[in-house]
Protein backbone atom coordinates (compact mmCIF):
# COMPACT_ATOMS: atom_id res chain seq x y z
CA UNK A 1 0.00 0.00 0.00
CA UNK A 2 1.19 3.53 -0.46
CA UNK A 3 0.81 6.24 1.41
CA UNK A 4 -0.16 9.63 0.35
CA UNK A 5 0.82 12.56 2.65
CA UNK A 6 -1.68 15.87 2.63
CA UNK A 7 -1.40 18.92 3.56
CA UNK A 8 -5.00 20.95 3.83
CA UNK A 9 -5.02 24.15 3.21
CA UNK A 10 -8.06 26.21 5.11
CA UNK A 11 -9.57 25.08 8.42
CA UNK A 12 -12.93 26.17 7.80
CA UNK A 13 -16.42 24.45 6.54
CA UNK A 14 -14.73 22.42 3.75
CA UNK A 15 -11.68 21.83 5.33
CA UNK A 16 -13.67 19.91 8.22
CA UNK A 17 -15.58 18.18 5.12
CA UNK A 18 -12.49 17.10 3.70
CA UNK A 19 -10.87 15.91 6.54
CA UNK A 20 -13.76 13.56 7.46
CA UNK A 21 -13.33 12.65 4.72
CA UNK A 22 -9.55 11.49 4.38
CA UNK A 23 -10.56 9.43 8.29
CA UNK A 24 -13.11 7.19 6.47
CA UNK A 25 -12.35 6.97 3.19
CA UNK A 26 -9.67 3.68 3.99
CA UNK A 27 -12.28 2.53 6.73
CA UNK A 28 -15.00 2.38 3.81
CA UNK A 29 -12.73 1.61 0.99
CA UNK A 30 -10.31 -0.75 2.27
CA UNK A 31 -9.18 -1.88 -0.93
CA UNK A 32 -7.59 1.49 -2.16
CA UNK A 33 -4.05 1.08 -2.98
CA UNK A 34 -3.33 4.14 -1.78
CA UNK A 35 -4.16 5.18 2.00
CA UNK A 36 -3.69 9.36 2.85
CA UNK A 37 -2.09 10.60 5.77
CA UNK A 38 -3.36 13.45 7.28
CA UNK A 39 -0.11 15.25 7.96
CA UNK A 40 -0.54 18.85 8.08
CA UNK A 41 -3.40 21.46 8.41
CA UNK A 42 -2.98 25.27 7.50
CA UNK A 43 -4.74 28.49 7.96
CA UNK A 44 -3.51 31.61 8.42
CA UNK A 45 -5.22 31.47 11.78
CA UNK A 46 -2.55 29.55 13.58
CA UNK A 47 -4.70 29.34 16.89
CA UNK A 48 -7.74 27.88 14.75
CA UNK A 49 -5.26 25.36 12.80
CA UNK A 50 -3.71 24.25 15.91
CA UNK A 51 -7.44 23.72 17.41
CA UNK A 52 -8.39 21.88 13.90
CA UNK A 53 -5.58 19.71 13.71
CA UNK A 54 -6.31 18.33 17.63
CA UNK A 55 -10.22 18.38 16.59
CA UNK A 56 -9.93 16.35 13.81
CA UNK A 57 -6.70 14.04 13.69
CA UNK A 58 -3.97 15.92 11.61
CA UNK A 59 -0.40 15.36 13.11
CA UNK A 60 0.96 18.82 12.36
CA UNK A 61 -0.67 22.44 12.05
CA UNK A 62 0.98 25.23 10.10
CA UNK A 63 0.18 28.91 8.80
CA UNK A 64 1.94 29.29 5.74
CA UNK A 65 0.70 27.14 3.12
CA UNK A 66 4.00 28.15 1.11
CA UNK A 67 6.17 26.31 4.08
CA UNK A 68 3.63 23.82 3.62
CA UNK A 69 3.84 23.01 -0.13
CA UNK A 70 7.97 22.97 0.17
CA UNK A 71 7.92 20.05 2.14
CA UNK A 72 9.40 17.16 0.71
CA UNK A 73 7.18 15.08 2.68
CA UNK A 74 3.90 16.34 1.58
CA UNK A 75 2.50 14.77 -1.63
CA UNK A 76 -0.72 15.94 -2.01
CA UNK A 77 -2.02 19.79 -1.79
CA UNK A 78 -5.95 20.50 -0.51
CA UNK A 79 -7.29 23.76 -1.15
CA UNK A 80 -10.27 24.35 0.81
CA UNK A 81 -9.45 28.27 1.42
CA UNK A 82 -11.75 30.93 -0.06
CA UNK A 83 -11.51 31.64 -3.54
CA UNK A 84 -8.97 34.35 -3.65
CA UNK A 85 -6.53 31.97 -2.61
CA UNK A 86 -6.68 29.30 -4.78
CA UNK A 87 -4.82 30.94 -7.47
CA UNK A 88 -1.31 31.53 -5.14
CA UNK A 89 -1.96 28.05 -3.47
CA UNK A 90 -2.20 25.90 -6.96
CA UNK A 91 0.85 27.91 -8.25
CA UNK A 92 3.04 27.39 -5.18
CA UNK A 93 1.60 23.82 -5.23
CA UNK A 94 2.58 22.99 -9.10
CA UNK A 95 6.09 24.71 -8.18
CA UNK A 96 7.09 22.36 -5.88
CA UNK A 97 4.93 19.12 -7.90
CA UNK A 98 2.59 18.53 -5.43
CA UNK A 99 -0.52 16.89 -6.62
CA UNK A 100 -3.49 18.96 -6.18
CA UNK A 101 -7.35 19.08 -5.04
CA UNK A 102 -8.83 22.29 -5.06
CA UNK A 103 -12.14 22.88 -4.14
CA UNK A 104 -14.28 24.68 -6.48
CA UNK A 105 -14.79 27.25 -8.23
CA UNK A 106 -11.24 26.41 -9.17
CA UNK A 107 -10.66 30.49 -9.71
CA UNK A 108 -12.84 33.70 -8.93
CA UNK A 109 -12.60 34.04 -13.20
CA UNK A 110 -11.24 32.11 -16.31
CA UNK A 111 -8.43 33.92 -16.26
CA UNK A 112 -7.18 33.05 -13.36
CA UNK A 113 -8.39 29.51 -13.85
CA UNK A 114 -6.25 28.68 -17.48
CA UNK A 115 -3.41 30.00 -15.12
CA UNK A 116 -4.07 27.78 -12.58
CA UNK A 117 -4.49 24.75 -15.21
CA UNK A 118 -1.33 25.61 -17.24
CA UNK A 119 0.32 25.35 -14.40
CA UNK A 120 -0.60 21.75 -13.65
CA UNK A 121 -0.39 20.73 -16.93
CA UNK A 122 3.56 21.92 -17.29
CA UNK A 123 4.40 20.52 -13.40
CA UNK A 124 2.73 17.20 -14.67
CA UNK A 125 0.90 16.89 -11.46
CA UNK A 126 -2.48 15.29 -10.76
CA UNK A 127 -5.41 17.50 -10.56
CA UNK A 128 -8.66 17.55 -9.34
CA UNK A 129 -11.57 20.17 -8.85
CA UNK A 130 -13.85 18.72 -5.57
CA UNK A 131 -17.21 19.15 -7.70
CA UNK A 132 -18.52 16.16 -5.11
CA UNK A 133 -22.24 16.31 -5.62
CA UNK A 134 -21.04 14.22 -8.93
CA UNK A 135 -20.55 11.54 -7.00
CA UNK A 136 -23.57 11.27 -4.90
CA UNK A 137 -24.86 7.91 -6.06
CA UNK A 138 -27.90 8.94 -7.28
CA UNK A 139 -26.07 11.24 -9.76
CA UNK A 140 -23.66 8.67 -10.78
CA UNK A 141 -26.44 6.33 -11.49
CA UNK A 142 -28.14 8.85 -13.93
CA UNK A 143 -25.19 9.03 -15.65
CA UNK A 144 -24.89 5.43 -15.61
CA UNK A 145 -28.90 5.34 -17.37
CA UNK A 146 -28.25 8.55 -19.47
CA UNK A 147 -25.61 6.20 -21.32
CA UNK A 148 -27.41 3.55 -21.92
CA UNK A 149 -29.86 5.79 -23.92
CA UNK A 150 -33.05 5.53 -21.74
CA UNK A 151 -33.51 9.13 -22.22
CA UNK A 152 -33.00 9.15 -25.88
CA UNK A 153 -32.25 12.53 -27.03
CA UNK A 154 -32.09 14.89 -24.31
CA UNK A 155 -34.19 18.20 -25.01
CA UNK A 156 -33.85 20.10 -21.49
CA UNK A 157 -31.55 20.54 -18.43
CA UNK A 158 -33.03 22.33 -15.77
CA UNK A 159 -30.89 23.31 -12.85
CA UNK A 160 -31.70 24.94 -9.47
CA UNK A 161 -29.80 25.85 -6.61
CA UNK A 162 -32.03 27.71 -3.67
CA UNK A 163 -30.95 28.43 -0.33
CA UNK A 164 -32.37 31.14 2.00
CA UNK A 165 -29.09 32.11 4.53
CA UNK A 166 -28.51 35.66 3.75
CA UNK A 167 -32.19 36.52 3.52
CA UNK A 168 -31.94 38.52 6.68
CA UNK A 169 -30.43 42.26 5.99
CA UNK A 170 -28.37 42.09 9.07
CA UNK A 171 -26.73 39.19 7.97
CA UNK A 172 -22.64 40.33 8.09
CA UNK A 173 -20.71 41.25 4.47
CA UNK A 174 -18.86 37.90 5.15
CA UNK A 175 -16.42 37.03 2.15
CA UNK A 176 -18.69 35.27 0.18
CA UNK A 177 -20.58 39.41 -0.31
CA UNK A 178 -16.87 40.58 -1.34
CA UNK A 179 -16.07 40.52 -5.18
CA UNK A 180 -12.42 40.54 -4.57
CA UNK A 181 -12.57 37.31 -2.49
CA UNK A 182 -14.97 35.13 -3.98
CA UNK A 183 -15.12 36.79 -7.92
CA UNK A 184 -19.58 36.29 -7.82
CA UNK A 185 -22.06 35.47 -5.50
CA UNK A 186 -24.93 32.94 -6.21
CA UNK A 187 -23.28 32.42 -9.40
CA UNK A 188 -19.71 31.36 -7.93
CA UNK A 189 -21.31 29.60 -5.09
CA UNK A 190 -23.83 27.42 -6.51
CA UNK A 191 -24.75 27.94 -10.64
CA UNK A 192 -20.88 26.31 -10.73
CA UNK A 193 -22.24 23.34 -8.97
CA UNK A 194 -25.33 22.97 -11.41
CA UNK A 195 -22.92 23.74 -14.32
CA UNK A 196 -20.63 20.93 -13.60
CA UNK A 197 -23.64 18.19 -13.26
CA UNK A 198 -24.68 19.88 -16.32
CA UNK A 199 -20.88 19.11 -18.02
CA UNK A 200 -21.30 15.60 -16.48
CA UNK A 201 -24.71 14.91 -17.04
CA UNK A 202 -25.27 16.21 -20.98
CA UNK A 203 -22.17 17.92 -22.16
CA UNK A 204 -21.04 21.43 -22.95
CA UNK A 205 -22.59 24.55 -23.14
CA UNK A 206 -22.31 27.21 -26.10
CA UNK A 207 -23.84 30.39 -24.92
CA UNK A 208 -25.74 31.95 -22.17
CA UNK A 209 -28.22 34.68 -21.50
CA UNK A 210 -28.36 35.69 -18.33
CA UNK A 211 -29.74 38.01 -15.34
CA UNK A 212 -28.16 38.95 -12.17
CA UNK A 213 -29.39 40.14 -9.19
CA UNK A 214 -28.29 41.64 -5.64
CA UNK A 215 -31.15 42.37 -3.60
CA UNK A 216 -29.58 44.04 -0.42
CA UNK A 217 -26.71 46.02 -1.42
CA UNK A 218 -24.93 47.43 2.02
CA UNK A 219 -24.47 44.82 5.04
CA UNK A 220 -22.84 45.01 8.61
CA UNK A 221 -19.53 44.79 8.11
CA UNK A 222 -17.01 42.33 10.20
CA UNK A 223 -13.81 44.60 9.64
CA UNK A 224 -10.44 43.20 8.02
CA UNK A 225 -11.15 39.60 6.44
CA UNK A 226 -8.60 37.27 6.33
CA UNK A 227 -9.55 33.57 5.99
CA UNK A 228 -12.43 33.65 7.73
CA UNK A 229 -14.69 36.30 8.96
CA UNK A 230 -12.20 38.62 10.57
CA UNK A 231 -12.63 41.53 13.33
CA UNK A 232 -16.08 43.01 14.49
CA UNK A 233 -16.13 46.34 12.88
CA UNK A 234 -17.60 49.80 15.08
CA UNK A 235 -21.58 48.94 15.38
CA UNK A 236 -23.57 49.95 12.96
CA UNK A 237 -20.84 50.65 10.17
CA UNK A 238 -21.54 49.51 6.94
CA UNK A 239 -20.38 48.00 3.67
CA UNK A 240 -21.50 47.24 -0.18
CA UNK A 241 -22.22 44.13 -1.11
CA UNK A 242 -20.20 43.56 -4.45
CA UNK A 243 -21.67 40.15 -5.76
CA UNK A 244 -24.81 38.44 -7.23
CA UNK A 245 -27.40 37.59 -4.46
CA UNK A 246 -29.32 35.49 -7.60
CA UNK A 247 -28.84 34.33 -11.13
CA UNK A 248 -31.04 33.28 -13.79
CA UNK A 249 -29.63 31.58 -17.17
CA UNK A 250 -31.04 30.45 -20.51
CA UNK A 251 -28.27 28.13 -22.20
CA UNK A 252 -27.88 26.22 -25.46
CA UNK A 253 -25.42 23.47 -25.54
CA UNK A 254 -22.93 22.29 -27.66
CA UNK A 255 -24.74 19.70 -29.49
CA UNK A 256 -26.94 21.53 -31.34
CA UNK A 257 -30.35 20.21 -29.49
CA UNK A 258 -30.27 20.84 -25.63
CA UNK A 259 -31.60 23.84 -24.04
CA UNK A 260 -31.45 24.72 -20.65
CA UNK A 261 -31.66 27.11 -18.20
CA UNK A 262 -30.29 27.50 -14.63
CA UNK A 263 -31.51 29.51 -11.43
CA UNK A 264 -29.36 29.97 -8.08
CA UNK A 265 -30.09 32.55 -4.97
CA UNK A 266 -30.07 32.71 -1.59
CA UNK A 267 -33.00 34.26 -1.13
CA UNK A 268 -35.55 31.69 -1.14
CA UNK A 269 -36.77 31.14 2.23
CA UNK A 270 -37.40 27.48 3.64
CA UNK A 271 -34.64 26.36 0.37
CA UNK A 272 -31.64 25.30 3.05
CA UNK A 273 -30.14 23.94 0.35
CA UNK A 274 -32.36 22.39 -2.40
CA UNK A 275 -29.62 21.44 -5.45
CA UNK A 276 -31.66 19.99 -8.38
CA UNK A 277 -31.39 18.85 -11.73
CA UNK A 278 -34.86 17.43 -14.41
CA UNK A 279 -33.59 16.13 -17.41
CA UNK A 280 -35.68 15.31 -20.11
CA UNK A 281 -35.45 13.34 -23.56
CA UNK A 282 -37.40 11.98 -25.84
CA UNK A 283 -37.79 8.46 -23.91
CA UNK A 284 -38.10 9.79 -20.79
CA UNK A 285 -37.08 12.52 -17.53
CA UNK A 286 -34.95 12.16 -14.62
CA UNK A 287 -34.69 14.19 -11.68
CA UNK A 288 -33.01 14.76 -8.53
CA UNK A 289 -32.86 17.00 -5.53
CA UNK A 290 -29.83 17.34 -2.83
CA UNK A 291 -32.53 16.96 -0.22
CA UNK A 292 -33.26 13.70 -0.88
CA UNK A 293 -30.22 13.09 -2.38
CA UNK A 294 -30.79 8.88 -2.01
CA UNK A 295 -33.88 9.24 -4.81
CA UNK A 296 -33.70 9.22 -7.93
CA UNK A 297 -36.70 9.78 -10.06
CA UNK A 298 -37.26 8.28 -13.62
CA UNK A 299 -40.06 8.73 -16.26
CA UNK A 300 -39.92 6.01 -18.52
CA UNK A 301 -42.03 7.61 -21.99
CA UNK A 302 -41.60 3.97 -23.33
CA UNK A 303 -44.08 2.19 -20.44
CA UNK A 304 -47.44 1.83 -22.56
CA UNK A 305 -50.52 3.68 -21.84
CA UNK A 306 -51.99 3.16 -18.46
CA UNK A 307 -48.43 2.41 -16.80
CA UNK A 308 -46.71 5.44 -17.40
CA UNK A 309 -45.66 8.01 -14.03
CA UNK A 310 -42.68 8.53 -12.53
CA UNK A 311 -40.95 6.43 -10.20
CA UNK A 312 -38.46 6.61 -7.58
CA UNK A 313 -35.21 4.53 -7.68
CA UNK A 314 -33.91 4.44 -3.84
CA UNK A 315 -30.39 4.46 -5.02
CA UNK A 316 -28.56 2.33 -1.90
CA UNK A 317 -28.47 -0.86 -3.38
CA UNK A 318 -24.93 -2.58 -3.76
CA UNK A 319 -25.49 -2.28 -6.97
CA UNK A 320 -25.77 1.08 -7.10
CA UNK A 321 -22.48 3.61 -7.83
CA UNK A 322 -20.00 3.16 -4.74
CA UNK A 323 -23.23 2.05 -2.82
CA UNK A 324 -21.06 -1.54 -2.50
CA UNK A 325 -18.45 0.01 0.39
CA UNK A 326 -21.55 1.26 2.63
CA UNK A 327 -24.88 -0.31 4.34
CA UNK A 328 -27.57 -2.76 3.64
CA UNK A 329 -29.99 -1.38 0.74
CA UNK A 330 -32.27 1.24 2.04
CA UNK A 331 -29.72 2.53 5.01
CA UNK A 332 -29.27 6.05 3.61
CA UNK A 333 -26.09 7.75 3.49
CA UNK A 334 -25.43 11.64 3.78
CA UNK A 335 -23.55 14.44 2.40
CA UNK A 336 -20.63 13.66 3.99
CA UNK A 337 -20.41 10.56 1.79
CA UNK A 338 -20.06 12.61 -1.08
CA UNK A 339 -16.94 13.79 -0.44
CA UNK A 340 -15.34 10.69 0.63
CA UNK A 341 -15.99 8.75 -2.67
CA UNK A 342 -14.54 11.81 -4.29
CA UNK A 343 -11.48 11.06 -2.11
CA UNK A 344 -11.87 7.48 -2.92
CA UNK A 345 -11.71 8.49 -6.95
CA UNK A 346 -8.94 10.95 -5.94
CA UNK A 347 -6.64 8.49 -4.19
CA UNK A 348 -7.39 6.08 -7.31
CA UNK A 349 -5.96 8.61 -9.74
CA UNK A 350 -2.84 9.25 -7.80
CA UNK A 351 -2.36 5.22 -7.97
CA UNK A 352 -2.88 4.96 -11.17
CA UNK A 353 -1.47 8.64 -12.37
CA UNK A 354 -4.66 9.05 -14.77
CA UNK A 355 -6.29 12.50 -14.01
CA UNK A 356 -9.92 12.00 -12.81
CA UNK A 357 -12.62 14.14 -13.46
CA UNK A 358 -13.70 16.97 -13.21
CA UNK A 359 -10.07 18.20 -13.61
CA UNK A 360 -8.60 22.18 -13.99
CA UNK A 361 -9.55 21.82 -17.67
CA UNK A 362 -13.21 21.34 -16.43
CA UNK A 363 -12.53 23.91 -14.00
CA UNK A 364 -11.65 26.52 -16.91
CA UNK A 365 -14.89 25.59 -18.69
CA UNK A 366 -16.95 26.05 -15.82
CA UNK A 367 -15.06 29.29 -14.71
CA UNK A 368 -15.62 30.28 -18.67
CA UNK A 369 -19.44 29.66 -18.37
CA UNK A 370 -19.71 31.71 -15.31
CA UNK A 371 -17.74 34.94 -16.87
CA UNK A 372 -20.15 34.27 -20.13
CA UNK A 373 -22.89 34.64 -17.76
CA UNK A 374 -21.88 37.91 -16.00
CA UNK A 375 -20.98 39.13 -19.21
CA UNK A 376 -24.67 37.87 -20.91
CA UNK A 377 -26.24 40.39 -17.25
CA UNK A 378 -24.26 43.35 -18.86
CA UNK A 379 -25.09 43.23 -22.45
CA UNK A 380 -28.41 41.60 -22.36
CA UNK A 381 -27.70 39.75 -25.54
CA UNK A 382 -26.24 35.77 -25.85
CA UNK A 383 -22.86 35.47 -25.26
CA UNK A 384 -20.77 32.79 -26.52
CA UNK A 385 -18.96 30.53 -23.97
CA UNK A 386 -15.04 30.97 -24.86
Amino acid sequence: MKLVNVGLIGAGFMGKAHSNAYRAVSFFFPDLEVKPVMKVICDIDKKLADQRAADWGWQQSDRSYKRVCARQDIDLIDICTPNVAHLPVVLEAAKQHKDILCEKPLARNAAEARKMAQAVKAAKVINMVSHNYRRCPAVSLAKEMIGEGVLGDIYHFRGTYLQDWIVDPNFPLVWRLQKPLTGSGALGDLVAHSVDLALYLVGQVSSVAAALQTFIKERPKLGAVTGGLGAAAKKGQMGRVTVDDAAIVLARFENGLTIGTFEATRFAPGRRNQNRFEINGSKGSLAWDLERMNELDWYDHTARAGRQGFKTILATDASHPYMKAYWPAAHNIGYEHSTINTVRDLLEALGTRKNPRPNFEDGVYVNAVMDAIEKAAKTKHWERVR
